[in-house]
């Protein structure tokens, strides 16, 4: 919303809801007008206090309520508030209704106030018209502190369409952690900070149930599952506790404790995709590792399809940039 003057200027403007809640605005170099600097929250009342100077000394306040929204657009974020994570992660924003014009996408993206305590170049992309992520264009530099602000609120994504809520995100990247498998050598290599710090036998997947190829993310950590092939399409097949799992695919791809395959380890591919390595092995790797660490497999037939988890590395930069709706980069402001 905009403020003006028709005589004298503005010298200070308060927009405020009724819990005192103050608009974020910007006063015009002439002081002529003052503008907020996003929107407004669909169906509520507001106060404007105005003081201007015309020569004339004066406060002039007025109340309005905005119009409710038809249709509500609710978020939701990731990685979790205060989550330590690793370089390779992105930040998703999920979105409960489709967006599904280019002029709502642009809209969502211009809400997205980034800040960083280290300058990083990234872009947002759709993923779909439910869930925009963002990337850096190279690795986040260990260390940096990142703060995400999505101001949705009054946000206009689509006929009838606004979103209700300003949601915030905050975390920390921590040191960067690459593993490099290689299916051919039957080893993992463990690098903290570019230092090797550990060497792991492995066996990857046999002939036809080969491993993905690519450069892949810790997505999730679970100390006890059950890998129930019914799951991936072939019930029967195997049905086995497994212990330490690290998942790098939606579909099912993880590094976990294989005892049944120490044998292997090291010098034969002979499991169902997933990454097998020793007890010992694997929970030093599970203690190891946050969500988005980088994991990059080599030396197979098999390549990780794009969208397989969230796999932002899967595509080159150009790409991914061809992926926003307002097709530019994004150079994060300085973090307050």
């Amino acid at each position: 919303m905009v403020v003006k003057a028709t005589k004298g200027k503005l010298t200070d403007v308060s927009v405020a809801d009724a819990k005192g809640r103050k608009a974020e605005g910007t006063l015009s170099p002439d002081g002529r007008t003052w503008q907020t600097s996003w929107g407004l929250t669909p169906g509520a009342t507001y106060t404007v206090t105005a003081h201007g100077d015309g020569g004339k000394k004066g406060t002039v306040t007025s109340t309005f309520t905005t119009l409710a929204a038809k249709r509500k657009l609710e978020s939701g974020l990731a990685p979790l508030n205060g989550e330590p994570v690793g370089v390779g992660i992105p930040i998703q924003l999920m979105l409960s209704r489709d967006v599904a014009t280019k002029a709502g996408k642009q809209a969502v993206e211009r809400s997205l106030e980034l800040r960083t305590s280290t300058p990083v170049t990234g872009a947002w992309y759709w993923i779909s018209d439910r869930e925009v992520d963002f990337r850096p264009k190279e690795y986040w530099p260990s260390g940096t502190k990142v703060k995400l602000v999505a101001h949705l609120s009054g946000v206009k994504a689509g006929t009838g369409l606004y979103g209700v809520k300003d949601r915030t995100l905050a975390f920390t990247i921590g040191a960067k952690h690459y593993t490099r498998i290689d299916a051919e050598t039957h080893e993992a290599k463990v690098y903290k900070e570019g230092r090797l710090v550990r060497t792991l036998p492995v066996s990857l997947g046999r002939p036809g149930d080969d491993s993905y190829t690519g450069i892949m993310i810790a997505q999730e950590k679970d100390a006890h599952i059950i890998m129930d092939s019914a799951t991936t399409g072939d019930p029967g097949a195997y049905k086995i506790p497994t212990d330490w799992n690290v998942r790098m695919t939606y579909s099912g791809t993880f590094v976990h404790a294989a005892p049944w395959s120490t044998g292997a380890q090291g010098n034969a591919n002979v499991s169902h995709g997933c990454v097998n390595a020793a007890p010992s092995d694997a929970k030093w790797f599970f203690d190891f590792t946050n969500r988005g660490d980088i994991i990059e497999v080599t030396g197979t037939s098999r390549k990780l399809r794009f969208g397989n988890g969230p796999t932002p590395w899967a595509k080159s930069w150009e790409d991914w940039l061809q992926g926003s709706a307002l097709g530019q980069p994004v150079t994060t402001a300085p973090l307050t």
